[in-house]
């Protein structure tokens, strides 16, 4: 069953109609999906779990089985118009390596991950757990996510990585976040390019 999340039509919103998208770590395709029918792009979703290949395969999306963690060697420098990682990039071991990749092959990467320093996040540490929530809905033990940032550490990171932010969008509850994000949000949205 393919699922809609509410960042989909953020994402949508910064594709043009007909471009070329790249989505890495891409599940069962359903963003791909959305986006083909909605801007009606021409998509190849990467990822390496083999059920969700094939999910991605019985759900007509393009699909290339590839570690992310080795980069996105075989493809071509600016193939793409997006490359897109949807809540995956904290999972990256090599965080930097695959924004460079991302930005290598794309005109414009857009990222999306959970912000580690929303409140309800530090209230669980206060009371001596780790965070479980919506954006966080694993156990410490069996979490994907290698990596523990917030909105301030990425911005950051651009930051030193000459990487440009052409857009930010900051979420709780579906709603847009305009005051203190990194406090406030619970995921965090980007569209980055080359500075």
């Amino acid at each position: 069953m393919m699922s809609l999340r509410y960042d989909y039509d953020v994402i949508a919103n910064w594709i043009e109609p007909g471009e070329r998208v790249l989505d890495l770590g891409c599940g069962d395709g359903s963003l791909l999906r959305h986006l083909g029918e909605v801007r009606r792009i021409r998509g190849y979703g990467v990822e390496n779990d083999p059920e969700r290949v094939l999910a991605c395969a019985r759900n007509g999306v393009n699909v290339i089985q590839i570690d992310l963690e080795e980069g996105l060697a075989g493809f071509e420098n600016g193939f793409f118009d997006h490359v897109i990682m949807s809540l995956s990039l904290q999972a990256m071991h090599n965080t930097q390596r695959i924004l460079q990749e991302m930005l290598r092959v794309g005109r414009e990467a857009v990222v999306s991950f959970p912000n580690f320093a929303y409140w309800r996040h530090r209230q669980a540490i206060i009371n001596g757990h780790m965070p479980v929530s919506d954006s966080l809905p694993h156990q410490w033990y069996n979490t994907p996510n290698v990596r523990f940032f917030t909105i301030a550490d990425f911005d950051d990171l651009c930051a030193r990585e000459g990487i440009a932010i052409h857009e930010r969008l900051a979420f709780d509850d579906h709603k847009v976040v305009l005051e203190e994000p990194n406090f406030l949000a619970s995921v965090a949205l980007y569209r980055l390019g080359r500075a």
